[in-house]
């Protein structure tokens, strides 16, 4: 990235986050704190677009499972049965 494009925020840290990013830089892990903090953000980006992923797949199977048709009152005993029934035929 040019530094044309680079943007400088502030940004508080503890003592033992300040320290960790010292220890990546020393250790050579990293080679500024910008880079660190540039890794962090990837990093909960991808994370966001997971927990999108799945907002989305569980919306989806709400939606469907809205659509099936009427719920119906079942007992635990009974639902434990037919489970077992199922997966008596299930083999």
């Amino acid at each position: 990235m040019k530094a044309t494009n680079m943007r400088t925020l502030t940004v508080s840290l503890t003592p033992h986050q300040a320290a960790m990013m010292e220890s990546a830089i020393e250790s050579g892990g990293y080679a500024s704190n910008s880079e660190i903090v540039r890794d962090a953000l990837r990093l909960w980006a991808q994370r966001e677009e997971v927990r999108q992923m799945e907002l989305a797949s569980l919306k989806k199977a709400y939606d469907e499972g809205m659509a099936s048709g009427e719920g119906r009152a079942v007992d635990a005993d009974t639902l434990l049965a037919e489970l077992k029934a199922e997966a008596r035929r299930r083999g």
